[in-house]
């Protein structure tokens, strides 16, 4: 199988790229602002900048597209580079997919939910809050009006090994073993189903050699509100010198409104992959341990 992977230096791209190729697919990352080592300039928004990588050319048989705005208060005031980075970046994958013939992968969120009651199954009713969850919305519904055979997967609260370390988990792994003073005031209301990149790989993986369509949910067993999923990475840290505020989302005052019943329910992958077994956030902290 061959693979074009957009976004390929991010978290998801990064975890997916490697991988395909430790499976043994011929697999392609791009980069766009940030180079990574085994990735390729592409600009998804200028199809003719000359220092593209031929998508074309390389004819992938699966285009995955991790490249996106993902900081949600900066989409809220940045309305049409969000609509480009999100949804049209998405449109000109498509018009590539479309004369190559090749399947699309699109990474969406559970914020196409209003987390009034979650976490949420597939065919539960969407209702995006702020910018950054319409134009998710916006997006993965073109992808899955453009062909029955293109798959969309939910995510929300990734975390995983990524050469920035951006991720919030990885953060606070970074900075107690840096022996650095954390300061944390973070949501008590706000919860969700953190999931590694690694594994939002291995299943993305799966999905594609058995050739699945449609809307999946990836998800693994922890259910955290933020200061929760803090606490769970702290308590391997005993020595760490950290302040942790705990307060309302309400109290933050954050210019895009955030869903609060938040998460996925996987059950529609895992009745496909019973023996598919995620990792949790404890796992992968034990694993920095080491």
């Amino acid at each position: 199988m061959k693979i074009f992977i957009s976004g390929a230096s991010g978290l998801v791209g990064s975890n997916c790229l490697k991988h395909f190729t430790e499976q043994g697919e011929n697999a392609i990352g791009s980069y766009f602002s940030y180079p990574t080592k085994n990735t390729v300039f592409f600009d998804t928004l200028n199809q003719n900048n000359p220092d593209n990588f031929d998508v074309k050319s390389f004819s992938p048989d699966v285009i995955v597209h991790c490249g996106a705005l993902t900081h949600v208060d900066y989409c809220e005031e940045h309305i049409e580079e969000s609509y480009q980075k999100t949804v049209l970046s998405t449109q000109n994958l498509l018009t590539i997919a479309n004369e190559i013939n090749a399947k699309v992968v699109f990474i969406s969120t559970d914020y196409v939910f209003d987390g009034t009651h979650g976490p949420y199954r597939e065919n539960d009713a969407v209702n995006p809050l702020g910018i950054y969850a319409k134009h998710k919305l916006e997006a993965e519904q073109m992808v899955l009006r453009n062909s029955p055979n293109h798959l969309v997967l939910r995510v929300t609260n990734v975390y995983g090994n990524e050469e920035r370390n951006k991720n919030f988990v990885s953060r606070i792994v970074e900075q107690c073993k840096k022996g650095e003073k954390l300061t944390l005031k973070l949501p008590s209301d706000q919860y969700a189903t953190p999931v590694n990149a690694w594994d939002i790989a291995r299943a993305m993986h799966l999905l594609l050699n058995d050739n699945h369509s449609g809307v999946y949910h990836m998800a693994s067993t922890d259910f955290l509100n933020r200061v929760e999923l803090a606490l769970t990475v702290l308590k391997y840290f005993p020595n760490a010198a950290y302040e942790l505020i705990s307060i309302t989302t309400e109290e933050m005052k954050q210019p895009a409104k955030r869903p609060l019943m938040g998460g996925l329910i996987k059950k529609k992958f895992a009745d496909l992959y019973p023996e598919f077994l995620f990792s949790n956030v404890d796992d992968f902290v034990k694993s920095c341990l080491l």
